[in-house]
């Protein structure tokens, strides 16, 4: 497993809310307790809400502060889809312009200091991934707001290409990572879809309502 998708799962298991010890999370990933701690220190580095010690253990939490600034979730996003866009300009001045922003929200992210190296920043998620993932919310959002199932053309993290139609309920957002969680009809189950590996979007004629086992409330991460 790479590192980033090491981190990417860590993710997925805090957003329970729940209290995670190290141990357990390095048993769920085959790793090591220090490489847990080396992960917690790079997710928080990101932006990442984590909160936690070691010896205690880790969650995440809804709150995001950039002092002197409290942004909420949401304005973290914009401000971040925004130096995507601005990243993938052509002009060569604004694209240093970005990445000079981006370190500078960086470095004021509240954060424990850590090595230039192990920072998670757009060398791990560059502008170009964040710029397509943009590309779809739109529609993402649109039909999570209208009930209306998507067909999905979705690239796994080990490279293989599949089409599914899932049913929309959830987009979250962690630290520059978009996940849509939904109902999957392929696998007959919920899955979590990171947006940047979303090929293709298309919103389909058909509706869903509730059903027993299918909402976001029935979601066990």
């Amino acid at each position: 497993m790479s590192r980033t998708d090491r981190l990417f799962d860590i993710i997925g298991i805090l957003r329970d809310g729940k209290l995670h010890r190290a141990q357990d999370i390095a048993g769920r990933l085959g790793v090591s307790v220090r490489t847990i701690y080396r992960d917690m220190d790079t997710l928080t580095a990101s932006g990442v809400p984590v909160e936690g010690e070691r010896g205690v253990g880790y969650m995440i939490t809804a709150a995001i502060t950039l002092p002197p600034l409290n942004l909420t979730a949401a304005e973290l996003e914009a401000l971040n889809l925004g130096m995507a866009i601005v990243g993938e300009a052509a002009d060569p001045d604004l694209k240093a312009a970005a990445l000079s922003l981006a370190d500078k929200v960086d470095a004021v992210l509240p954060a424990q200091v850590i090595s230039q190296a192990d920072a998670w920043k757009f060398a791990v998620y560059p502008f170009a991934d964040a710029a397509r993932g943009f590309a779809h919310m739109p529609t993402l959002r649109a039909a999570i707001r209208a009930r209306q199932k998507l067909r999905l053309t979705y690239t796994s993290r080990d490279s293989v290409v599949s089409t599914r139609v899932v049913r929309p309920l959830h987009m979250e957002y962690w630290g520059r990572v978009w996940t849509l969680t939904a109902w999957c009809e392929l696998r007959q189950g919920h899955r979590v879809f990171r947006v940047d590996l979303i090929q293709t979007a298309e919103a389909l004629p058909e509706l869903f309502v509730d059903e027993p086992g299918k909402t976001l409330d029935d979601y066990v991460p």
